[in-house]
């Protein structure tokens, strides 16, 4: 079977603490990712190709081990997970992203994967480009 989730990473030129306190605030979801187009503590509008729609979103973060998870309710009741961690490198950081599959159907599932891998390697792009500008 081949695998239904993708890691990548990026290195950061901003401290850890930086980087996770800007990441941890999900209203910053929609300056970096393409699947929101607006979020906030409880809820979210999520960016599909197929339009947008609201969402419930919980962000659990700890500091303390650097974790920013996400937790999406969808309206069909169904839930999607996401999780990233911030690592100190140095005097800078490294940000983590473990991608899940969607929730597609299995005929569909690697072709889902394959686009969101692409589109999470260029959301992590921009992310290192907002922070290393401020």
């Amino acid at each position: 079977m081949k695998n239904n989730f993708d890691v990548q990473s990026i290195g950061i030129n901003r401290t850890a603490n930086n980087v996770f306190d800007f990441i941890a605030k999900p209203e910053n979801l929609s300056l970096w990712t393409n699947a929101f187009a607006k979020a906030d503590q409880s809820s979210a509008i999520m960016v599909t190709p197929n339009g947008e729609f609201p969402i419930g979103l919980e962000t659990l973060i700890s500091k303390e081990n650097g974790t920013i998870d996400w937790v999406m309710t969808m309206p069909d009741g169904s839930i999607g997970k996401a999780f990233s961690r911030v690592s100190e490198n140095g005097k800078n950081a490294v940000y983590s992203f473990v991608l899940l599959a969607p929730p597609v159907p299995l005929e569909e599932l690697e072709g889902a994967l394959a686009a969101q891998k692409i589109i999470l390697a260029e959301e992590l792009k921009d992310l290192k480009i907002i922070l290393e500008k401020n």
